[in-house]
This record gives C-alpha cells, sequence and structure tokens, in this order.
C-alpha cells in the first residue's frame, strides 16, 4: 500500500452562507456504504445549529463521539490552535475513522485550511481527498456574489471615489477556485436557462477544469463526492485565492450576533417577520432554534437572505430549556440594536 493510501483522507466541504453544506453532510451520512465518518465543524457564531442538526441524526455511521465542533473563530484563521487538536483526538478514537468530513464556515477561505495539510505533523497521516464546494443556484443567479461590469464602469464614470470592492464575492470566488467539485445546488429553484447562465459564470470563474454537478438538497451519492483522490495538498499552486499574498485574513468584514427570542404560538407568522427584518436590514444569514408553545419538537429556522426554511427537527429533551436563539450574519456596520428590536417586535 503507498503512503497515500495509508493516510485517513479528508473532504473539505466549503460554500458560502446556506449554501446547503449541512444537508449535503446529513445525506452523506445516511448513505456511508459502511464507511465509518468523523465530522470536524466550523461555525460563524456561538450558537452551533449545524453541529446540533447532525448530532440529531442518530446515524451509526457517524456516532455523536465523531462529532466535533469547533466555534471559537473561522477554522482557516485557527488552524494550529483548533484543527489539529481535534483531528489528533479522532484519530485516537479506539474505531478510528475511515473518512474524516470537514465542514467549513460559510466564510471561511478554503486554501489556509488546505495548506494546513502540508504541515509534517499533518501530512504523514492525512490527505485531502477533495475539496467540495457547495453553491446556492438560486443566491447566484439573483447576483448576490457577482457585480455587473457595465453597471461598475458606469458608475466609475460618474464618481472616480467609488470602491467597488465586494469581500462577499471575493470569498465566493476563492471557494470555487480551490475546489475539486462543485456543487450547484438549489437546481430546482431555477429554470433550465437561468441554470445554464449561472454553471456558465461558475466556469469561467474557475481555471481549473473542475466537474460542476446540479442537485437540489444536497441529494448525491457519497460515492461521488468521497474517494476523489485528489491529495489536495500537493496542488497548492494549481488552486490561486485572492489572498495568495496575504499571511492571513480575518472576518472584520462581517458582524454576527444572538438574538434570544420569546417562544412563539405562529410559526409561520416568525417567518414572515424574520423574512421581512433580513430584507429590510440586508442581513446576510438567519439560524437557530426556536420553541414553540404547545409542541413538543423544537423548531429549526434556516434563512439565506430573506429566503427561509422550517422544520421541527427533534423532540426537546427531558430537563432541557426551551430556549429560542437565532444567529444573525450581516456586512460590517449591521445595526444590531435596530435588528434585534424588529426580530422582537
Amino acid at each position: 500500500m503507498s503512503a497515500t493510501l495509508a493516510k485517513t483522507p479528508v473532504t473539505i466541504v466549503t460554500g458560502f452562507l446556506g449554501a446547503g453544506k449541512t444537508t449535503m453532510i446529513r445525506h452523506i451520512l445516511e448513505n456511508a456504504g459502511g464507511r465509518r465518518l468523523a465530522l470536524v465543524i466550523n461555525e460563524f457564531g456561538d450558537v452551533g445549529v449545524d453541529g446540533d442538526i447532525l448530532r440529531s441524526c442518530g446515524i451509526d455511521s457517524c456516532p455523536e463521539e465523531n462529532i466535533v465542533e469547533l466555534a471559537n473563530g473561522c477554522l482557516c484563521c485557527t488552524v494550529a490552535d483548533d484543527f489539529i487538536p481535534a483531528i489528533e483526538a479522532l484519530l485516537a478514537l479506539p474505531n478510528r475513522p475511515d473518512h474524516i468530513i470537514v465542514e467549513t464556515s460559510g466564510l471561511a477561505l478554503p486554501k489556509p485550511l488546505v495548506k494546513a495539510f502540508d504541515w509534517p505533523p499533518i501530512r504523514a497521516k492525512l490527505t485531502v481527498d477533495g475539496v467540495i464546494a457547495v453553491v446556492d443556484g438560486a443566491a447566484v443567479a439573483a447576483g448576490r456574489f457577482a457585480d455587473s461590469p457595465e453597471m461598475i464602469a458606469a458608475q466609475r464614470q460618474d464618481d472616480a471615489s467609488v470602491d467597488h470592492d465586494n469581500p462577499l464575492e471575493e470569498v465566493y470566488e476563492d471557494q470555487l477556485l480551490c475546489a475539486d467539485l462543485i456543487v450547484l445546488n438549489k437546481a430546482d429553484l431555477l429554470d433550465a436557462g437561468t441554470l445554464e447562465r449561472v454553471a456558465g459564470e461558475i466556469r469561467a470563474a474557475t481555471p481549473r477544469a473542475v466537474k460542476i454537478i446540479e442537485t437540489r438538497e444536497g441529494q448525491l451519492d457519497a460515492a461521488i463526492l468521497l474517494g476523489l483522490g485528489a491529495a489536495a495538498e500537493d496542488d497548492l499552486l494549481a488552486r490561486q485565492s485572492h489572498h495568495d499574498a496575504e499571511e492571513g485574513h480575518d472576518h472584520d468584514d462581517f458582524d454576527s450576533f444572538i438574538v434570544e427570542m420569546p417562544e412563539t404560538r405562529e410559526p409561520q407568522a416568525l417567518i414572515e417577520r424574520l423574512a421581512a427584518v433580513a430584507s429590510d436590514f440586508d442581513v446576510l444569514r438567519i439560524k437557530g432554534f426556536v420553541s414553540v408553545a404547545s409542541k413538543p419538537m423544537r423548531l429549526l429556522v434556516q434563512g439565506v437572505g430573506n429566503r427561509f426554511r422550517h422544520q421541527f427537527d427533534r423532540a426537546w429533551k427531558p430537563g432541557e430549556a426551551r430556549t429560542s436563539r437565532l444567529v444573525v450574519i450581516g456586512q460590517k456596520g449591521l445595526d444590531q440594536s435596530a435588528v434585534t428590536a424588529a426580530l422582537l417586535a
């Protein structure tokens, strides 16, 4: 057996906020094909929504002790402090995982994490089987991460001082540039012409030949997503980044805070209010759990822009506090007080 094959493969799942990474990973767990899997989950915000969703799966292929959640900061910025100890703990388990999946925060740049696999302590034990970028097709179709060149040219003629840098677009593009496979999710929300246009924009942004797979609800066979054999740590130069010349990066372009919500009696009315607040204040992401009066199950709420989904995901545990908490994520300067007041109105 070669040295590479002897290493534990790691799949890095990246993608912008709300693209569907957690849904796709859950589908992998449910269709693991006998593999023992482990997860490392990194979230932006203090409420572990994604980790809690996956822990509640109750799937034999990935028991709760195989799920590690890192919420102390973006994983691409805290590799030495958080990632290496987490990986070492997983490799020390009595039943060592066959494959490790790392779900990055929606604001993470994947390349710094891939670089960490070139460090001798990690390189000897692990290999990056592949980097999978999950794309929210509906969001990209709406132009959330693609500025119009024509509009920029017109604005520059009118006012040369206008700054057209878009940090959200850079994050999105860096995730595509590092990918070995791009999952164009939520394809069912787009017509054929729009889907073709979005796929074309993605191909134009990726100089390497990277396969794009269209899907809905992240439902792809684990055999497609795992076992790519990319050894991405050996291919760093081909994975361009807007931040290659930087020593590191921070997330000062974004704000994240938590809003404690009262118990609700009308879930649909709550969702409508959340969508209105997200639209009024240009909020990027709202997600969390809500207690619904007279209901034994907690309500999972997930929103991208003003598009929201909600479902009862599991029963409240005996003795568990029925607390309603939402994580709100937006660009720097988001008026936290005003957003909070609007949510609680």
